[in-house]
């Protein structure tokens, strides 16, 4: 018996998008071309005899793992520290990201309640929204990087190199959670002698709680993975141990050290997901 479900009357012979994929395909492939030449990208020297025998080499020094009690008690304190590091650099971004916000938030300005932003409002506004710009743009390493110098190697750098970079994320996104949603309870507060600070305490904040404290969150979560590369320009934590032992050629404490960091992110993940489903 044929299964085959035989063709309609008057159906197409074949996919009448076939073509416009194709193109699409096409001027896909030929887009990432120049960017692959430009980059140098060139996967397939992996799979050379030489790089892979490095390869090899390499993995095989991650056995066996490293395990004596000095060296887990390290690594225990190194894991806090970078749990540390990230949540105190978020609460520092998060004290100056949330006045950023009110004055940036456009439905928060009562002169804006007019339809017209009066010049001073409208230029401290914009002049907030270039402080994020400025902040956001600078990676944390390279924060990171200055504040190693100014303050000396440890957890500190990596707290402001945090504090900063996500200070400009964090304002950035709460303007857009802010400004996208229902204004006209804000508006109502404004209009009838409400403050900026209640209108927001009031109106906004709980409309959009589940959303900003969601975004938060997860950027907590990011927070832990940055501390661990920050590590590696002599932020503390264990980022900076795990780059110790690779300059010691240390494979088993790498391996050891990789495994904590592959169940800290998992950690961070699954405390992140229930606190955006209690919260939310």
């Amino acid at each position: 018996m044929n299964t085959l479900a035989a063709p309609r009357p008057g159906a197409p012979a074949r996919d009448p998008a076939w073509l416009p994929r194709l193109f699409w395909i096409t001027a896909t492939l030929v887009l990432l071309w120049p960017l692959g030449v430009a980059t140098e990208f060139r996967p397939w020297v992996l799979f050379e005899p030489k790089n892979l025998k490095v390869t090899g080499q390499f993995l095989s020094s991650f056995v066996p793992l490293a395990h004596d009690a000095e060296f887990l008690k390290m690594v225990a304190r190194e894991t806090w520290r970078t749990v540390a590091m990230a949540t105190a650099g978020v609460t520092l971004a998060l004290l100056l990201a949330v006045p950023f916000t009110l004055v940036g938030t456009r439905v928060l300005s009562v002169s804006a309640l007019s339809g017209r932003m009066a010049p001073l409002p409208a230029a401290l506004r914009q002049a907030v929204r270039w402080l994020l710009i400025v902040l956001r743009s600078i990676p944390e390493l390279v924060w990171a990087l200055v504040f190693v110098r100014v303050v000396g190697l440890g957890p500190t750098a990596g707290v402001l190199a945090i504090a900063l970079t996500y200070a400009g994320m964090l304002g950035k996104v709460y303007g857009e959670i802010l400004e996208s949603g229902e204004p006209h309870a804000t508006q109502t507060l404004l209009r009838n002698g409400s403050g900026r600070l209640q209108a927001f305490l009031y109106a906004l904040l709980p409309a959009n709680a589940a959303e900003l404290t969601s975004y938060t969150v997860y950027r907590w979560e990011c927070a832990i993975r940055s501390s661990v590369v920050l590590g590696f320009v002599g932020a503390g934590g264990l980022g900076q141990q795990l780059d110790n032992s690779m300059k010691m050629f240390n494979g088993g404490e790498v391996a050891s050290m990789l495994l904590v960091f592959m169940a800290l992110v998992a950690l961070a993940d699954r405390a992140s997901a229930w606190l955006r489903k209690a919260l939310g």
